[in-house]
């Protein structure tokens, strides 16, 4: 179908909008002709659009501004963590998605934490750490899919981790919260967080000397290795994963145990040998047709599959003669989601250690049957289905083995997320970043882990390792069973939309398991209510915590559905008398969608923030 032929999508957008503040979007779309980034740091927004400006690609601009993220907000993100990347090439039909998540470490399997007495995988210190996998998978897009070399794309982030950055409020006050633990347990994050001994204040010129040191020897090892630009690339990755970088981890690990969230010290399982076996690998991203886009996201390594599953059970519902906002479409929407995230607990695991059966999960009679389990009342179980005749199977949630806190940086340790938490304090966790350039590159990316919060950072690098093994099962017999060498299932999920075989939307969020809700309403948005991509980032938001946290202590609450405070007052009150425990938090706290992508007929460049957490930033030319 050409353009012409496409009937245009109707305005449903009022001149009122119960569903969310009543104003009017905060700041428009952004058009251009050169190119758009959109992140959750202004710097690294800025970072990918002067990529952008200097003649690099989508692809180019996202990696300078993904390292350029973990300087900036190391409290949600680095060097040691974990990237998800989905990526579209212009002209190419399809979309690839990146492997940037690290396998557990070879000497991990279920009997060496019951022998340590433990019922469940801690959230922090070094037990649950995993190859870091972002190094991996930024280095992997930037060979196959960019074109810059690694010293230009890395130049920024050099730049602010040895010049300094004004450090944001969150950032300060976690090192704040955990400063004594750093003093006393972890003095490798003191060299690194505690300038001076002393918890940097907010709006302070933070430096990361050692991180800035990193980066550049990867550099000088790859410049020296050859003139070649992909080989350097290579030479970089070898760098890290079998070189210094890989030595100074392995040194660290040995050097003795550090203090965890169980109160105790334990010593790290992760060896050099671990990293030298791992690369990011590359594959076709699963995807699902809704309407007139095609929608893709990684694989069942992730929870992207969700977001897809989603689709397909709203795509036999008349969203928008509910009307956004309503009480029917957030019921609806809700109790969707519930049915595919109980299909994630029950399904989703490694692909090359279970048989994730994805097709049969997506197939259009196993949707039909479970599309009839949406009833008028909420459900308050999980009802995992059972995709071609097999049995599904949850494993029970063992309480954490934690003790009980006698510090407040101990009780930030007892919850695996990122985030200080605070008894006011709207929740969130992980950086996204997403471009696009003129001629048809998109690429959406959610990089994670390796935060401040996780483990002690290394001091000759700079930055801690990831605890995402956290989310594994210590039971056989699950698709995110722990075995040695298998990847966590991570919750990070960009996605890349094409419209009519055309480049669309690539679009992420924060919000760990709450990512493919959000992102689910920025989406639904656009293809259902015809709103534009700013517009679509600011109506109220909403989701459901039925379904357990991949991450410590695995929290859950049945039937309840939480949403911003401006969701109209009626709506509240119909959706009591279905059951649903709603819960009301303060305007624009969930989520920070950010979104870039091409208008259908000019071809303009077009990019949107979320105002959520005031950080997140568009930047078009």
């Amino acid at each position: 179908m050409t353009p012409a032929e496409r009937p245009p999508v109707p305005d449903r957008t009022p001149t009122s909008r119960p569903w969310s503040s009543g104003m009017l979007p905060s700041k428009p779309e952004l058009t251009g002709t050169l190119g758009a980034v959109a992140s959750t740091h202004w710097l690294a927004s800025a970072a990918g659009m002067r990529i952008l400006a200097n003649g690099g690609n989508a692809f180019d601009a996202a990696v300078a501004a993904g390292f350029v993220l973990q300087v900036v907000e190391p409290h949600f993100n680095g060097p040691g963590g974990d990237v998800s990347i989905v990526v579209h090439r212009a002209g190419s039909g399809d979309v690839q998605a990146i492997c940037g998540q690290g396998p557990m470490p070879r000497a991990a399997d279920i009997d060496t934490f019951t022998d340590l007495g433990l019922s469940s995988i801690p959230g922090s210190g070094l037990l649950p750490a995993c190859v870091p996998g972002a190094f991996g998978g930024w280095m992997r897009l930037l060979a196959e899919f960019g074109t810059m070399r690694l010293a230009d794309v890395l130049a920024p982030a050099i730049g602010y981790a040895d010049n300094g950055f004004p450090l944001l409020p969150e950032t300060a006050t976690a090192i704040e919260v955990l400063a004594p633990l750093f003093r006393e347990e972890w003095q490798g994050s003191a060299r690194t967080y505690l300038p001076g001994g002393k918890a940097p204040a907010a709006g302070s010129r933070f430096r990361n000397p050692a991180l800035a040191g990193t980066y550049q020897r990867l550099i000088k090892e790859a410049e020296a290795a050859s003139a070649d630009r992909d080989a350097q690339i290579q030479a970089a990755h070898d760098a890290f994963y079998k070189g210094f970088v890989a030595g100074e981890i392995a040194d660290f690990l040995a050097s003795g145990p550090v203090l965890d969230a169980t109160g105790r010290r334990h010593k790290g399982l992760l060896t050099g040998d671990d990293l030298a076996g791992w690369e990011a690998s590359v594959e076709t991203a699963p995807s699902r047709v809704y309407k007139s886009y095609q929608v893709f996201k990684p694989g069942p390594w992730s929870q992207g599959p969700v977001f897809l599953q989603q689709l397909a059970l709203l795509d036999g519902f008349d969203l928008a003669g509910m009307g956004l906002g309503s009480a029917d479409y957030l019921h609806t929407v809700v109790e969707c989601t519930k049915l595919a995230m109980a299909d994630r607990e029950a399904w989703y695991g490694d692909p090359a250690h279970s048989d994730v059966p994805l097709a049969a999960l997506l197939d259009e009679e196993y949707t039909r049957r479970r599309r009839e389990l949406v009833g008028a009342r909420a459900e308050l179980t999980l009802r995992p289905g059972e995709p071609g005749g097999r049995t599904s199977f949850i494993p029970s949630l063992s309480a954490p083995d934690d003790p009980e806190p006698d510090t407040e940086w101990m009780s930030q340790l007892r919850n695996g997320l990122p985030t200080i938490l605070r008894a006011t304090a709207a929740k969130g966790d992980t950086c996204t970043v997403t471009a696009v350039d003129r001629h048809g590159n998109m690429v959406a990316a959610t990089p994670s882990g390796g935060w401040l919060k996780s483990s002690p950072a290394i001091p000759g690098l700079g930055f801690p390792l990831g605890t995402r093994g956290q989310s594994m099962f210590l039971v056989d017999g699950h698709p995110n069973s722990l075995a040695p060498g298998k990847r966590p299932r991570t919750t990070l999920s960009p996605t890349v939309v094409l419209r009519d075989g055309r480049p669309f939307v690539a679009f992420g969020t924060p919000g760990g398991d709450r990512q493919d809700q959000w992102t689910l309403q920025f989406f639904l948005n656009v293809a259902d209510f015809g709103l534009d991509l700013q517009s679509a980032t600011e109506t109220t938001a909403f989701h459901t915590d039925q379904v357990p946290a991949s991450f410590t202590p695995h929290a859950h609450r049945p039937g309840v559905l939480v949403a911003e405070e401006t969701c109209a007052p009626e709506v509240v009150e119909e959706l009591g008398r279905r059951g649903h425990e709603v819960e009301l938090v303060p305007a624009y706290s969930l989520g920070r969608v950010c979104a870039t992508g091409l208008t259908d007929g000019e071809g303009f460049v077009r990019a949107a923030a979320s105002p959520r957490g005031r950080h997140a930033y568009a930047v078009c030319e």
